[in-house]
């Protein structure tokens, strides 16, 4: 019988203290059990960046686009291809791979004035959240 009984005692502090752990926590079961894989870039961590925003519209003017890939512990992803996408303008040298920053930087031109919006991705699979706007005069 004193055996059943601190089985179920054990029992019942487990499931408390994971209970617990939720509710502080807020974090899926997930992140407790199983350790983040260093390789997989995070789409939401990974950022792009444009310099400058705003530019001539003329074949000769450049704009610089970095392109910074991150995993979820906000850690410099290198030897990924990343690819940039833009709706107005030509892309140089489309993909990149990044270097040991996880930095890919890319040059947008555009004869076209308009505004240009440019995303990317890593590998061909996964989109960075974070796009920019540029605008050619």
């Amino acid at each position: 019988m004193d055996k059943k009984l601190l089985g179920l005692l054990i029992t019942l502090v487990l499931v408390f203290s994971l209970f617990i752990s939720f509710v502080v926590f807020e974090k899926p079961i997930q992140t407790f059990t199983r350790a983040a894989d260093e390789s997989v870039p995070s789409s939401e961590k990974s950022l792009v960046f444009a310099w400058p925003l705003t530019t001539k519209a003329s074949n000769n003017e450049k704009v610089m686009i970095n392109v910074f890939i991150r995993n979820a512990n906000n850690r410099p992803l290198p030897n990924k291809a990343v690819f940039v996408n833009t709706t107005l303008g030509n892309i140089e040298t489309n993909p990149q791979i990044t270097d040991k920053s996880g930095k890919a930087t890319f040059y947008l031109t555009s004869g076209d004035p308009g505004l240009a919006e440019v995303s990317a991705s890593v590998d061909n699979q996964i989109q960075i959240k974070q796009k920019v706007t540029i605008k050619f005069e």
